[in-house]
């Protein structure tokens, strides 16, 4: 039987607490969580209300606040553009299984370059960056080609609907 999501508590004070540890914790620990892959729920304890996803944008800002942002102005106004359109939950679906899709080729990836040099923490840096190095193109290809893909599917799938 897998075990239930980890809970974590907000508190008015705006303070989160993981009832695991039994421990207050940061935004830095919550997306060390997610990066380990562990699974929990941020509730409001006065209110019980799931807060989860309201974290996990908090956890967004930060990091795209901090240097090497992910996603462009266009994006983002592409984002808020979609909200409320007819066409917002299929953007949705498209956007998660787009990334589902690339976690599954990272992973891959991970396990190619593991098997070829072992763990790489047990590589040189530079080792590391060459392979890398060879890897970015391969996968700039790859991404690309499944978007022209997708891109192609989409615009068919709109073709349908006008007719």
């Amino acid at each position: 039987m897998a075990d239930p999501a980890r809970l974590i508590k907000k508190y008015p004070n705006r303070r989160l607490y993981d009832t695991k540890t039994s421990t207050y914790i940061t935004l830095a620990d919550v997306k060390k969580l997610v990066l380990e892959g562990q699974e929990f729920q941020v509730i409001d304890d006065k209110t019980k209300e799931d807060l989860t996803r309201a974290i996990l944008l908090q956890i967004i800002i930060e990091e795209e606040s901090g240097g090497a942002p992910m996603f462009s102005s266009d994006i983002l106004t592409q984002f808020i553009r979609s909200y409320g359109n007819a066409m917002q939950g299929m953007l949705g679906s498209y956007l998660e299984r787009n990334m589902q899709l690339f976690g599954e080729i990272q992973k891959r990836m991970q396990e190619q370059s593991q098997k070829l040099y072992g763990e790489p923490g047990k590589l040189n840096e530079e080792l590391w960056k060459q392979f890398m190095s060879f890897q970015a193109p391969a996968m700039q290809g790859l991404v690309s080609a499944y978007m022209e893909q997708s891109r192609n599917l989409f615009l068919q799938m709109q073709e349908q609907l006008q007719n």
